[in-house]
């Protein structure tokens, strides 16, 4: 049932979902917190209280998996695993241009038989990574926490590492080089942005009423940054304010407002494509039906 304190049960009318506290999951990266800042502290008119739970991509992908939570951020890779338990919402999302993954090496060039660092099997980034070294041979792959990859790069543990997040703007500090860059790969294959992360709601609440709530929420961001700086910052594990900012510009934009029909053809694309590698199992038929009409 998860952590909710009341029933989820569906609110026919519109409005605030039917539970007394909202159990909600993201990371504490600073687009997430910069996003859900106004929901977190009650600033969202209608909205129940909010439980929050901060935790890094991979954790979240497997806390969905358990239906442990009533509104959770997960990876766009993982939605064939989840949607019997979630809707996927049109607002909340992190999708872009110039925003993807990185593959870092201390100088290394050829990755075949490499030894490679990954934050998750079910990460966006990860399915990128395979549709892209499909044909590269690639050895052995490990899973660390995000913020634990460039160091273990750097220090020899592992010939190269998959970054996401605030990294892009990092890793020469690291000594790092960047040898792909799979947003630039994904955009000029497809002409599409890049689908990162989307925010799920737990079926039997009111797909709707939570979508109009993250989208005020994030509305309620752009309109006053100065709000929930002193939030993202004890969040943001001792960033410095200019990634920080950075990091908001990069994944925080229009889609994060409305998927609309171009996000939502970036995600199809992602997952049309994994599904034809064998990547990713199919989505059940009407799956993505519930989430909202878009704006």
């Amino acid at each position: 049932m998860g952590t909710s304190s009341a029933a989820a049960t569906a609110s026919s009318a519109g409005g605030s979902p039917a539970v007394d506290t909202l159990a909600l999951a993201i990371s504490p990266c600073p687009n997430d917190t910069f996003a859900f800042h106004a929901l977190i502290h009650g600033l969202v008119p209608a909205a129940p209280a909010v439980s929050t739970t901060f935790a890094d991509i991979d954790v979240l992908n497997a806390r969905a998996a358990q239906g442990l939570d009533d509104l959770v951020k997960v990876s766009y890779a993982a939605l064939p695993w989840l949607l019997d338990k979630y809707s996927l919402l049109s607002a909340g999302s992190a999708l872009g241009r110039g925003c993807g993954p990185l593959v870092l090496t201390a100088g290394r060039t050829d990755l075949r038989g490499a030894s490679v660092v990954i934050p998750g099997t079910r990460t966006t980034a990860y399915l990128l990574f395979r549709l892209w070294a499909e044909k590269l041979g690639i050895g052995s792959i490990e899973v660390l926490p995000f913020d634990q990859i460039m160091p273990a790069v750097r220090d020899g543990r592992f010939d190269a590492g998959l970054v996401i997040h605030e990294s892009r703007f990092t890793y020469p500090s690291y000594g790092l080089t960047a040898v792909a860059d799979l947003g630039d790969w994904w955009e000029g294959h497809t002409g599409l942005p890049i689908p990162l992360g989307g925010i799920l709601g737990r079926r039997g609440l009111d797909p709707a009423a939570l979508s109009e709530m993250v989208r005020a929420s994030v509305a309620a961001a752009f309109a006053d940054r100065s709000a929930s700086a002193s939030f993202v910052i004890e969040h943001a594990q001792e960033m410095a304010p200019d990634v920080v900012n950075a990091h908001i510009e990069l994944y925080v934009n229009d889609f994060s407002l409305d998927l609309g029909d171009e996000g939502m053809a970036a995600v199809g694309e992602l997952l049309g494509r994994a599904v034809a590698a064998g990547l990713v199992p199919a989505l059940p038929p009407g799956s993505l039906d519930t989430w909202p009409p878009r704006i």
